[in-house]
């Protein structure tokens, strides 16, 4: 059910020929009685941002949305004005057949960069798929490039009858500030705006913007979430319940960001990589950051290779505060380095432990209390033959 598992919302799927596959291209997700949700969203940092992007922000200004219309297989990135008119237009056939307004539609496009979207299929596919939605599955499928499988996550809401549910699309570019990924994400909670917008920030802080497979930061990077209140019996979440819907919504968005990291392109193995002991958070996030996108240690995973060399020079390298001769790396519970030199370790454990696809990479500074993870893959024949032409 993803993003139809909270009550009130309603979503769809097909193909309207943006993909020269022929594979589904176009999703909606709308709220069931066509009425605007509180809603809020966090984009890509990146100042080479996409048309759509500039166009959801635009018309989240007020803090509402009724619907989100996701084209896959063009980008409109890098486009001009006439991919922000695009943009514009695709709100506009959205709410025409949805019954809404065209400002209570956010747009999310994503796949090639620099093409314009050919926007003859959109003209069709919208009211097509408007007046006949088909279910939050056909919407997952939809909004994919070159991932491999759907994405989706619910949680509940601790001590109230409220639930979260989203998808995602993702596959590589990923990397902070979160990746070249989109999510929609619905709830039947009562929120107000500004908390929507804080639990969400706080959310993706630690889920999609602790994710790095490659290093780069995409131009569409949108994460929306839209919350009707259908769940609600008097007043909007406080306290508490605040709380526990924040707890909900990084449930979701961690599943999600894991579940990309999961099927990035050509990876063959799923890293966490732990610091800990940092002084500061930051610390630890940049410490964790600079192991994650090496290409060096990417490598090593592939290999299923503990060259815990690199690790230890990325950790010097990351601008963190660290005292090399303090640190401690392990694979998997298995160290390999203790106050910065060679330790003596079960190499059958350790090869045991590389032979798995998730490893976990721990880094223990003894400078502090603060701690990060992030989450990275290999690097693989696969990625590279994927990413070698244009794709």
């Amino acid at each position: 059910m993803s993003v139809t598992h909270a009550r009130g919302f309603e979503a769809g799927g097909l193909a309207c020929g943006i993909k020269d596959s022929g594979a589904a291209d176009l999703a909606v997700v709308t709220t069931a009685d066509r009425a605007p949700a509180v809603a809020a969203g966090v984009f890509t940092r990146n100042l080479a941002v996409a048309a759509p992007v500039q166009v959801s922000r635009a018309h989240l200004r007020d803090g509402s949305a009724t619907a989100v219309i996701v084209n896959s297989g063009n980008a409109n990135a890098a486009t001009g004005e006439a991919g922000v008119r695009d943009a514009r237009r695709m709100c506009e056939l959205t709410a025409s057949g949805l019954g809404c307004a065209a400002g209570d539609v956010l747009v999310c496009s994503t796949g090639l960069i620099g093409i314009p979207l050919p926007f003859h299929a959109l003209e069709a596919g919208i009211p097509k798929l408007t007046g006949a939605l088909n279910g939050a599955t056909a919407a997952a499928e939809a909004m994919l490039t070159t991932d491999t499988v759907r994405k989706e996550a619910v949680a509940s809401v601790a001590g109230t009858t409220a639930v979260v549910g989203g998808m995602a699309k993702g596959a590589a570019m990923l990397a902070p500030s979160m990746a070249t990924m989109l999510a929609v994400i619905t709830t039947d909670a009562a929120v107000e705006p500004d908390a929507l917008q804080q639990s969400l920030t706080r959310a993706v802080d630690v889920s999609f913007n602790q994710l790095c497979v490659d290093a780069c930061t995409s131009t569409n990077d949108t994460v929306l979430v839209l919350a009707n209140g259908a769940a609600a019996a008097d007043e909007p979440l406080a306290g508490r319940d605040l709380d526990a819907f924040t707890d909900a919504l990084t449930s979701v968005c961690l599943s999600l960001a894991e579940q990309m990291a999961a099927d990035a392109e050509g990876a063959t193995k799923l890293a966490r990589i732990v610091v800990n002991g940092a002084r500061t958070v930051d610390d630890a996030r940049r410490a964790a950051h600079a192991v994650a996108a090496s290409q060096l240690v990417q490598c090593s995973l592939n290999g299923a290779d503990p060259y815990w060399g690199r690790v230890w020079s990325e950790l010097g390298a990351s601008g963190a505060g660290i005292d090399p001769q303090l640190v401690d790396i392990a694979y998997g519970g298995v160290v390999v380095c203790r106050d910065g030199v060679a330790a003596l370790h079960d190499e059958d454990a350790l090869a045991g432990v590389m032979a798995q696809r998730d490893v976990t990479i721990t880094c223990e500074l003894k400078l502090g209390d603060a701690s990060a993870t992030v989450l990275t893959t290999d690097l693989s024949p696969g990625y590279i033959d994927e990413n070698r032409r244009t794709s």
